[in-house]
């Protein structure tokens, strides 16, 4: 396995902070380009209840549908959230092909995990004429006891993975949406609808990364940054984009459609 995956250089994704205006957003970002919000949301409570401890506490024996992470597959494999947890949750091998790579996100039970959504606190801004969906998902990365510190400064308890490098979602799109790190940091790449990233679809970020990234003229580079807990990235329609866990990570998104 590879070491560690480094944040980007510089990020270039704006950032924002709870003094933007639902106004401004729309203006701004709403319908032309994604931006970083901070400070608006306040989802302490339920970081309390997404540890590990916690998590396998209530969710253990239930099954989890997992999906693999390449860009046109929809291949589903059904696992006891506790197997993914412990057996499953582990850094990406860069060799690995998407189609055979296993991940945790999107496909949750609202019957059974509706008692937890019911903790999170949504971003305050919406898109008029639609309506939000969550999607939690939980996913490996470079190891050790990650997330660091959250914007409270306790250390994030969160599920255990060995050294070695990020998992996540290759290029794709669909509509609006924002995400929310919980625990972890996540790295973000992100293209306008008009210029599709140059991609295998069986390819994973991280090979990506590794492969393609470095060979890409300045002008070609995507947007990116590397999103940190507390803070929500808004991307607009269709814009295309994939993700690089750079450590265990918890996240969720709210998806406008």
């Amino acid at each position: 396995l590879a070491g560690s995956v480094p944040e980007e250089e510089r990020c270039t994704v704006e950032r924002v902070d709870a003094s933007l205006t639902y106004s401004l957003f729309l203006q701004r970002f709403a319908f032309s380009r994604p931006v970083i919000l901070g400070g608006v949301t306040d989802n302490s409570a339920f970081r309390a209840l997404c540890t590990r401890e916690k998590l396998l506490a209530a969710f253990g024996p239930l099954p989890v549908r997992l999906s693999t992470a390449n860009t046109y597959s929809y291949r589903k494999v059904d696992v006891p959230f506790q197997e993914y947890v412990e057996r499953l949750l582990q850094p990406q091998d860069p060799a690995r092909l998407g189609s055979d790579t296993l991940y945790f996100f999107g496909d949750n039970n609202f019957t059974e995990w509706g008692p937890l959504f019911q903790h999170y606190v949504p971003p305050p801004f919406c898109i008029p004429g639609t309506s939000p969906a969550y999607s939690f998902g939980i996913a490996g990365g470079h190891g050790g006891e990650s997330g660091g510190r959250d914007r409270g400064g306790s250390p994030a308890s969160t599920p255990r993975s060995t050294a070695g490098s990020g998992s996540g979602v290759p290029f794709h799109w669909h509509g609006p949406g924002f995400s929310e790190v919980i625990f972890g940091r996540k790295r973000w790449f992100l293209y306008p609808p008009d210029k599709t990233p140059h991609f295998h679809p069986n390819e994973t970020t991280l090979a990506w990364l590794q492969h393609t990234y470095p060979t890409l003229p300045l002008a070609q580079r995507p947007l990116e940054c590397t999103l940190r807990p507390g803070e929500v990235l808004y991307f607009p329609d269709r814009w295309w984009h994939a993700t690089l866990n750079l450590d265990t990570s918890v996240f969720i998104s709210t998806f406008l459609g």
